[in-house]
This record gives C-alpha cells, structure tokens and sequence, in this order.
C-alpha cells in the first residue's frame, strides 16, 4: 500500500479486532504503510526528526503504549521507523519506547534488510 491505512480497513481485511489500539472503536488511528502477509500483519510508523523538541519525547510515549496494546493482539505485529539526529537529546524516550517495542528500526537497519527477518 502506497497510502495510509485505517485501523477499520486493516480490521475489514483481516478479520482481525484492533479494539486494543482504537480505544474500543473510538479512534481514527491510521498507520503509514501496511505489509499484509500470510502471518502476520505488519503496520508501520515513519518518521526523522533532524532536531529535538518536544514532539519527540510525545511520539516515543505515544508509541510506547501503542506498542503494549498491539502486543496483546495475535498476528499483528506493529513496527516504528524512525531515525534523525533529533533523536541524541531524546535517548531516555527512545529506550524507554524500545523496551516495550523490540521493531524500533533506522535507515541502516532497512538498508542492511531488517525486514526481510520479520516474523
């Protein structure tokens, strides 16, 4: 998919029950890309932050806990792409986030194939 996808549409395609990340319905969460695979489900998150700020430190946290939710549901797997040098003065976040998120990749990640090991 070349486009953003809606948790609805992930959910009209898979059968799958995404009340876990959509505030039981409420929400109107979209992801950037979706890998639909025999599997699993893979939904993706993308971003580079050339400098810090705030809105790091919101995204980490966000994704921490969209990271927990999506855990709890069985053949979806959620993954975060980002890099930057943003990242040096939010390191405490970005751990904290990859503690609870093992699919935390960067560009040389994605170059060297990372993906080609999803499971």
């Amino acid at each position: 998919y070349g486009k953003e996808v809606y948790i609805s549409e992930i959910e009209r395609k898979t059968g799958l029950n995404l009340k876990a990340i959509s505030g039981d319905g409420d929400a109107t969460k979209r992801f950037d890309f979706v890998i639909w695979g025999k599997q699993a489900t893979y939904v993706f998150e993308c971003n580079f932050y050339a400098s810090g700020g705030s809105k790091l430190n919101e995204t980490a946290r966000s994704y921490e806990k969209l990271a927990i939710e999506a855990a709890t549901i069985p053949r979806f797997k959620f993954i975060w792409l980002t890099d930057g040098a943003g990242w040096r003065s939010a390191k405490g976040n970005l751990k904290k986030t990859f503690d609870a998120l093992d699919t935390i990749y960067n560009i040389a990640e994605l170059e060297a194939g990372v993906l080609n090991n999803l499971r």
